[in-house]
């Protein structure tokens, strides 16, 4: 079963985008519009107050605002806001199987046409199982080089396209044209095939495209196309004008006449006449028709075996992608409309901006909501169609789109109107004053004592006219109104939002803004009124004002001891503690053994309540832990724990912890023997050491020594005390000579 159609927006009253009031201004008092219609054009949630009193006669409140704006302001019921409406005109049921004596009037898509808004269209899938076997087929051409094979001797002379056969449901005749056909060539590597996909989308009489069948169109090929501007290198400059060329002997006659067609035009003329393209391509070429689909809508691409074996599961295959999925288009849309379009497919998702699903199955059905956005309001009596349709289906819907930017109340206008004193016309609460007259109900004729008009809109000698945020109209300023706040004032010198803020928050969200001064609400004080009067948060656990070491300021403590500090001022390293002053208590108890109704003792306990007890435990994480030394050097100690009703608990040890005192001449002597003990320890391991190490070298000398031999003729270390040296030479006296030995 098909879904219930959901209920879709759209608006024609000026800029219609469907916006969020912008953060701090109101888009409709900012636009200073002077008229209902002015107004309307700004914003759909814009409205005007056509009341006659509407406002106060000492400031321009304006008359375009949000209607819940307008309603507190006092306007009631004299409010103009036109909605947009939508009327269905015709909303014939889905269908799966057709009616008609043809079977062929399947509905796939609901309403048929509506007027002004628009609603969603909705068609099933036409449940038939797969390829029908009422089918038509169209002829298979070829283009080879025949100057380049010696196989094909008798080419036909190139040709831009030619139709070999209408479609038709006899294959015998299919088969019978394929056989007769010889190939031809191409001037150049790229093919033309795209002047025959536009012929034979075009030429439906020629072709023989039925009316109410889905349209499939196969286009083979082992090479890239020509596209525009191809046509150039060949002289032809005249863009394609997508109309049909073919002659009475069915061969198309422009080749050399137009360029190419362009992809955005062979998408356009296959939408137009609902034909879904499948290219079937060989593997080196497909990425590139693949980026053609992206330019193309409803087509889809399979590659091509070399031998066109696949051929037959090529087409099933691209019947199944074709089938499984819708995309909207639009035909003839008006240059004022925008449209934005929300798709809902089969898995129940809604996806903003897109108009396509996929991956539908037989039977389901999807879902678009349309919004439509007028930018401007054409002359009256205006009325644009244009459709809405899903590619490669025949159904459409049809919208008539008309313009309401009048308002109501401007009908009822009054020329020379006494409300404006017979110089005006009054319409939809203003007076539009005569050419010379002026005021809000045209009271003044201008050029009239302007000067002392003027004069009396003055605060004061030289300041400017209503204080620079007013008209001055007849000795009256009439303040302007401002997105931030109002003005007002005799003057307009007063306004609620010129104060001091605080965090960005005017006079901190805890005061009015008065003429720029903040007024406090009880409790607060301050420029900004910033400042709160109430001191409990600065009361601590114990009742005392920030632990009375500071003020409260503000909510918050201003610590004024010095070194104290803490949200409190509770911690403060060099003030007496809680410890110190709760000291004196315990000391005084110990004096007079533990008897609080001493007078001293009962001033300085007056805030304790005492517990006795032999051993401390601390069991209490919030007990603090206090101990001092008392005169005859020994410990006490004592805890305490601050209480709600401002007393605190202290629990005392009964006796303070006292020990046996070393005698000083005893830890002396102790001391001193020490130091001896282990000085003497030390020389005697010192002096063991050094005896080992001698007794060592001296079995070492021992040892060398016996080894040693001191005979004399064996002793290397002995030398003969008396040299001999033989010396030659010649005594000459007496004439002898004599050469001997010298000892």
């Amino acid at each position: 079963m098909p879904r219930a159609p959901a209920p879709l927006y759209a608006c024609l009253l000026g800029l219609c985008a469907l916006l969020p009031r912008l953060a701090g201004l109101n888009i409709c008092t900012s636009g200073s519009a002077t008229s209902c219609e002015e107004c309307l054009l700004i914003h759909p949630k814009c409205a005007w107050c056509s009341k006659e009193d509407f406002g106060s006669p000492r400031s321009i409140t304006s008359r375009c605002d949000l209607r819940a704006n307008l309603v507190k302001n006092g306007c009631g019921g004299e409010i103009e806001s036109p909605a947009s409406s939508f009327h269905v005109l015709r909303s014939l049921p889905l269908s799966s199987k057709g009616s008609g004596s043809a079977g062929w009037d399947v509905i796939q898509m609901t309403p048929q046409e509506i007027a002004v808004n628009l609603r969603p269209e909705q068609w099933p899938r036409v449940p038939d199982g797969g390829l029908t076997r009422d089918a038509q087929c169209l002829g298979n051409g070829l283009t080879q080089c025949c100057m380049c094979y010696k196989l094909f001797p008798n080419c036909v002379p190139s040709f831009g396209f030619r139709h070999l056969l209408p479609l038709t449901d006899r294959v015998d005749s299919f088969n019978e044209e394929v056989r007769k056909q010889r190939v031809s060539r191409n001037r150049d590597a790229p093919e033309g095939g795209f002047d025959a996909v536009l012929q034979a989308a075009v030429c439906k009489e020629k072709i023989g495209w039925r009316k109410d069948a889905l349209h499939l169109l196969v286009f083979t090929t082992d090479d890239v196309p020509h596209i525009a501007l191809d046509g150039k290198l060949g002289g032809l400059v005249q863009p394609h004008d997508g109309q049909c060329h073919l002659n009475e002997a069915n061969e198309y006659t422009a080749s050399n006449q137009m360029d190419y067609p362009s992809l955005a035009l062979l998408g356009e003329k296959l939408a137009e006449n609902n034909i879904n393209l499948i290219f079937a391509v060989t593997k080196n070429h497909y990425m590139l028709y693949k980026n053609f689909t992206a330019l193309i809508p409803g087509t889809t691409v399979e590659i091509l075996d070399g031998d066109s074996k696949n051929i037959i599961q090529l087409i099933i295959n691209a019947y199944n992608s074709i089938r499984s999925k819708v995309e909207l288009s639009v035909w003839d849309q008006p240059e004022d409309l925008n449209l934005f379009f929300t798709a809902t497919c089969q898995d129940g998702v809604s996806y903003p901006g897109q108009r396509k699903c996929e991956g539908l199955k037989i039977g389901d059905t999807a879902s678009f909501e349309v919004s439509l956005e007028a930018r401007s309001c054409p002359s009256r009596h205006t009325e644009h169609v244009f459709a809405l349709r899903p590619v490669g289906f025949r159904d459409s819907l049809e919208v008539g789109v008309t313009y309401n930017c009048t308002c109501g109340c401007s009908v009822g206008l009054e020329p020379n109107s006494a409300r404006c004193n017979g110089s005006g016309t009054y319409v939809c609460g203003l007076c539009e004053c005569s050419p010379g007259y002026l005021g809000t109900r045209c009271e003044c004729q201008d050029g009239e004592n302007q000067s002392v008009y003027q004069n009396l809109c003055r605060e004061a000698e030289g300041k400017p006219l209503c204080s620079g945020r007013g008209d001055c109209s007849c000795n009256q300023c009439s303040c302007f109104e401002s997105e931030f706040g109002k003005i007002y004032g005799p003057f307009c010198e007063c306004d609620n939002f010129s104060c001091a803020r605080n965090k960005g928050v005017l006079c901190s969200g805890h005061g009015e803004c008065h003429c720029g001064e903040c007024k406090c609400h009880a409790g607060y004080i301050g420029d900004n009124c910033n400042c709160s009067t109430d001191i409990s948060t600065c009361r601590g656990r114990d009742g005392q004002i920030c632990s009375e070491r500071g003020h409260c300021l503000c909510g918050q403590c201003q610590c004024t001891e010095p070194g104290a500090f803490g949200e409190m001022c509770e911690k403060c390293p060099t003030c007496p503690d809680a410890c110190s002053t709760k000291r004196d208590c315990v000391e005084c108890l110990l004096l007079h053994s533990g008897k609080p109704d001493n007078q001293t003792c009962h001033s300085l306990c007056r805030d304790e309540v005492i517990t006795w007890v032999d051993t401390i435990v601390k069991d209490d994480q919030e007990a603090v832990l206090c101990f001092y030394k008392t005169a005859k050097d020994c410990v006490m100690m004592f805890t305490y724990v601050e209480l709600p009703s401002g007393k605190s608990n202290l629990t005392v040890l009964r006796e303070p912890e006292c020990g046996n005192t070393p005698n000083a001449m005893t830890i002396l002597l102790a001391v001193v023997g020490s130091i001896l003990l282990v000085g003497l320890a030390l020389l005697a391991i010192w002096k063991l050491l050094v005896t080992i190490h001698d007794r060592r070298e001296f079995a070492k000398f021992q040892s060398e020594r016996s080894r040693a031999r001191y005979e004399m003729a064996s002793n290397p270390l002995y030398r003969k005390p008396i040299s001999t040296h033989t010396v030659d030479f010649t005594f000459n006296k007496f004439n002898k000579s004599y050469n001997g030995t010298v000892d």
